[in-house]
C-alpha cells in the first residue's frame, strides 16, 4: 500500500490530542485485520466534534464524539469506525434519494451492523441495531419491508447526515437532499476508493479479505441505480442503441422510446395474486401495470392475475380501469406461460412481464420469448430465476 495512503486523515481538535492517537491506533488495527476495509477507511476524514452524541457520517467525512469514543474498548472503537466507513463507502447517503430519512437510516444500520458482526476482531457498541432475518438483504429492500411492517426503532440514532457539520449548523440542517453535483462527487470518490480497495485485497495474501456481505451490497448498489422500466424499454424498442428518433414526450417519465410509427408491441403482464403477496405488494404491482399501459401507447397489453391458476386475459388500453384482483393460495408460473405460448404472435415483437415475489413453481422448459421478472423487496434472489431477466421493484 502506498505511503500516502497510509496517512491517517484526522482533523485535529484542540485539547484532544489523545483522540488522534486513539483513531490512529484503530486504523492500524484495521489494516492488520483487513487490507480491503483499511483501504476504504483511509478515504474518509475523521473529525472529532461535540455536536453529535456518538458518531455519524455525511457520506464523505466521519464525525465522532471524543468522550463517547474514549469510553469504548478498542474492539468497539474499531467496530464504530468501520460502521461509519461502510455507510460512506456503500453510498448510503446518496442512495437514500427521497426516502424517509429515519427509516432509511435504520435499514442502512441493519445492513452495516450485519456485515461487521460477521468479521472477526470487531465488536459493535452496546445497543447496536441488529435484525438477523433482514440483514442479508439490500438497504433498499429492508427499507421497503420496514415500511410494510410499520417497524419502528425509537431508540435508534440517525448517523447519516445530509449536510456537513459546521460551527453554525443545527440539527435542522441534516434533513436536506444532496444536490446532483454533491451526489456525483461522492459517488466518484467512493467508487475510486472501492476500486483501490478491491485491487489491494486481491494482491494481498490474506484469505477472505473482502467481506461476503460486501459483494451483495455492491451488487445491490448497482441495482439501485437502475429503474426496472429501463429494462422494459430495451424490449419494446427495435434498436435500443439508436437514440436518433426516440419520442421526447416520455423524457419527463424517464422513458426513452423510439418513434414506432405503425408498429405495435405485444406485452403480456402477470400479476402475482397468491397468498404470499400482501396488500401493499399487490398495490405496488397494480401501480406498475398502470404505468406500463399509460406510458407506452404503442403497446397491446394483456393482463393476467396469477396464483396456482390464472385469471384473464384482460385487454388493457390507456386509462383502462383495472379489473378486481383474483387469486389466493399457492403459486405456479406454469399456467401463465402456457397461455401466452398459445396466444403470442411471434411475427411481431412481444415480451412477458411477471410481477411477483418469485416463490412458486417454474416451468421445466423456459419459454421461447423474452421474460422480465419484476420482484418485490425480500423476494427470491434475482440470480435464482431460472430464465429471463430479473430486477428488483424498489421505490426511489
Amino acid at each position: 500500500m502506498r505511503k500516502e495512503l497510509l496517512k491517517v486523515r484526522i482533523e485535529k481538535m484542540q485539547l484532544a490530542p489523545d483522540i488522534t492517537k486513539i483513531i490512529s491506533a484503530s486504523m492500524l488495527r484495521l489494516r492488520m485485520k483487513s487490507p480491503f476495509l483499511a483501504t476504504l477507511a483511509l478515504f474518509a476524514r475523521v473529525i472529532p466534534t461535540q455536536k453529535i452524541a456518538t458518531a455519524a457520517t455525511n457520506g464523505e467525512n466521519i464525525f465522532i464524539n471524543p468522550d463517547f469514543v474514549k469510553s469504548l474498548p478498542s474492539s468497539q472503537i474499531d467496530g464504530l469506525l468501520l460502521h461509519e466507513v461502510l455507510h460512506a463507502a456503500l453510498l448510503h447517503v446518496p442512495r437514500r434519494g427521497t426516502r424517509e430519512r429515519m427509516q432509511w437510516n435504520i435499514a442502512a444500520d441493519i445492513v452495516v451492523n450485519g456485515m461487521i458482526a460477521q468479521q472477526q476482531g470487531f465488536e459493535l457498541p452496546v445497543g447496536a441495531l441488529r435484525h438477523h432475518k433482514l440483514e442479508n438483504l439490500s438497504v433498499e429492500e429492508i427499507y421497503e419491508l420496514l415500511l410494510k411492517q410499520n417497524k419502528l426503532y425509537p431508540n435508534c440514532e440517525a448517523d447519516l447526515l445530509y449536510e456537513p457539520l459546521s460551527e453554525n449548523s443545527t440539527s435542522d440542517d441534516f434533513g436536506s437532499i444532496l444536490d446532483q453535483a454533491k451526489q456525483a462527487a461522492l459517488e466518484t470518490h467512493w467508487r475510486n476508493a472501492m476500486q483501490q480497495a478491491i485491487a489491494i485485497a486481491q494482491s494481498s495474501n490474506s484469505q477472505n479479505s473482502i467481506p461476503a456481505g460486501m459483494q451483495r451490497e455492491l451488487r445491490a448498489l448497482t441495482e439501485a441505480q437502475l429503474n426496472w422500466r429501463s429494462y422494459l424499454w430495451r424490449y419494446v424498442v427495435n434498436t435500443p442503441t439508436d437514440f436518433t428518433d426516440f419520442d421526447r414526450r416520455f423524457i419527463g417519465q424517464q422513458l426513452y422510446l423510439e418513434a414506432l410509427e405503425g408498429k405495435t408491441v405485444q406485452i403480456f403482464v402477470a400479476v402475482d395474486t397468491s397468498g404470499s403477496v400482501g396488500d401493499h405488494q399487490l398495490q405496488l404491482f397494480l401501480n406498475e401495470v398502470r404505468e406500463i399501459v399509460n406510458a407506452y401507447p404503442h403497446l397491446q397489453c394483456q393482463l393476467y392475475y396469477a396464483a396456482a391458476d390464472i385469471y384473464g386475459p384482460y385487454n388493457l388500453t390507456v386509462n383502462s380501469q383495472l379489473p378486481e384482483p383474483i387469486g389466493g393460495g399457492g403459486t405456479s408460473f406454469v399456467p401463465f406461460f402456457e397461455s401466452v405460448s398459445k396466444q403470442a404472435d411471434w411475427h411481431s415483437s412481444c415480451v412477458c412481464v411477471y410481477l411477483t415475489d418469485g416463490y412458486g413453481t417454474f416451468p421445466e422448459q423456459p419459454p421461447a420469448f423474452p421474460v422480465l421478472w419484476v420482484v418485490t423487496p425480500g423476494g427470491l434472489d434475482l440470480e435464482a430465476f431460472p430464465f429471463g431477466e430479473a430486477v428488483r421493484l424498489l421505490s426511489c
